[in-house]
């Protein structure tokens, strides 16, 4: 490879490519179409729909477009066993789609799971989905790098999810650079000012009086925060590439058939009786590593309360984060059955699959492994141990707690004193993620509104003497 070729394999494909949606099927609801239109048209976009929106019809209409506009391929990246959902979806709509995890191509439309995405070449297809985009928050991951590779040169790219950036701002631009709109760092020193002068990325954010103040990784003082002229451009730029909603009336539609029962959260202290090693009395954990051990200690205490809050009768799922929390709370449940990251792909979708179907009336995993992209509305009950992350706790409650639900979700938060803090955090997260969303809904209306008002048709008239 020499130079030049090694230059081209960095660039993204830029090109405007976006065109009129040459199908339009009538199953899809008003502001669904309204998306779908919007999307096909700019080629290159992301859908921020909240979960049960209809996502999967809304880009499974995009690929045929696509598809049948080029006479190309499409290819449908999905997390784990959500590929099964999606060609299940297209048989309901009459979209023919085939699952693969070989690497060949299984048609026009191809949906495989982005464990499976470094066996296919992208020469293969003319347009990706990535369904779940929010795995590409973590920009120093190495599965976001694997997908921005593999869209670089697709010329139509769609990206999906609920949860576009639940902690900062920051993580908008890894979405951005995989559609190349902007370069993450691009984005970084456009719109925002680096309080420590450099510019080495932060992944944690906490919010101050005077609006979004970033942490270093460490912990440190603030260093990213918006230029004092660029957060209403900044906004204007996310909504030339995306459009986030959270109800239909965000897009100006009628919220009928899309209002969710309520959500009952309910708090259960465990108290730690067990001191820590060479003390004589147990006491309330105190930074992360106490937290951490707190958590061993207290661990069957947690997971009986679990037991105890598991209806016998009904489905529901049970939220874990550590190995000996989901082997002792299998022992405990009867008719529970455990997802763990042990397991092979095959049986994680084997047990997600039974879960669905009615087959397996408990299911034990850890939100990294199950919480995206599943629908799981004939479930309303689960029980969570909280932690840190936000969007594991928002994407976990919403595979129950989503559009399609008709009975109200209980969900049973089990903690210990220690954990108070981590609930706190949560709920700092939670308000972050709203604010975020509703920046991107407001900016958002505003512009289709100037857009709008923008469509002059009086004529220009020149001076005489030009």
């Amino acid at each position: 490879m020499d130079y030049s070729q090694f230059l081209d394999r960095k660039l993204h494909n830029t090109a405007d490519c976006g065109f009129d949606p040459v199908w339009m099927p009538g199953f899809l609801f008003g502001f669904q179409s309204e998306l779908v239109q919007w999307a096909t048209r700019l080629g290159r976009s992301a859908i921020f729909a909240d979960c049960g929106m209809g996502k999967t019809p809304m880009q499974l209409v995009w690929a045929e477009n696509v598809c049948r506009k080029t006479g190309g391929n499409v290819l449908i990246v999905t997390p784990l066993a959500v590929g099964h959902q999606t060609v299940k979806e297209g048989a309901k709509f009459g979209i023919e789609c085939h699952r693969s995890q070989s690497g060949a191509v299984g048609g026009r439309i191809t949906v495989t799971n982005y464990e499976r995405l470094h066996l296919f070449n992208s020469d293969d297809f003319v347009g990706v989905v990535a369904d779940e985009s929010s795995i590409l928050k973590n920009f120093d991951g190495v599965r976001r790098g694997m997908v921005t590779d593999f869209m670089r040169k697709r010329p139509y790219r769609l990206l999906c999810t609920a949860t576009a950036a639940p902690n900062d701002y920051v993580e908008l631009g890894t979405s951005a650079e995989a559609l190349g709109v902007m370069g993450h760092m691009d984005m970084l020193t456009r719109f925002f000012r680096n309080m420590q002068n450099t510019i080495a990325p932060v992944r944690r954010w906490t919010a101050q009086q005077t609006g979004w103040a970033p942490l270093t990784a460490g912990g440190g003082r603030g260093v990213w925060r918006f230029k004092r002229h660029a957060e209403r451009p900044f906004w204007r730029w996310i909504c030339s590439w995306a459009r986030a909603l959270r109800r239909p009336s965000d897009l100006g539609f009628d919220d009928d058939g899309f209002i969710l029962p309520d959500l009952v959260e309910r708090e259960t202290l465990v108290t730690n009786t067990e001191p820590p090693p060479g003390e004589l009395f147990a006491r309330p954990a105190v930074g992360l590593q106490e937290e951490r051990e707190e958590l061993r200690r207290t661990l069957r205490q947690r997971c009986e309360m679990v037991a105890e809050k598991v209806d016998h009768d009904r489905p529901a799922v049970v939220w874990c984060h550590l190995n000996p929390e989901g082997d002792l709370l299998e022992k405990l449940i009867p008719g529970s059955v455990q997802v763990s990251g042990s397991d092979s792909d095959e049986k994680k979708e084997e047990s997600f699959l039974a879960f669905s179907a009615g087959d397996v009336r408990v299911l034990i995993t850890k939100p990294k492994i199950g919480a995206f992209g599943l629908n799981w509305q004939h479930c309303s009950h689960m029980t969570f141990f909280p932690s840190h992350s936000y969007e594991q706790y928002y994407q976990g409650v919403r595979r129950c707690w989503r559009f399609g639900q008709t009975l109200p979700v209980v969900v049973d938060i089990i903690t210990t004193e220690g954990g108070i803090g981590v609930l706190e955090n949560l709920q700092r997260k939670s308000a972050q993620a709203d604010r975020m969303f509703s920046e991107l809904v407001v900016h958002m209306n505003d512009e289709l509104r100037f857009k709008h008002q923008s469509n002059y048709e009086a004529k220009e008239r020149l001076p005489a003497w030009l």
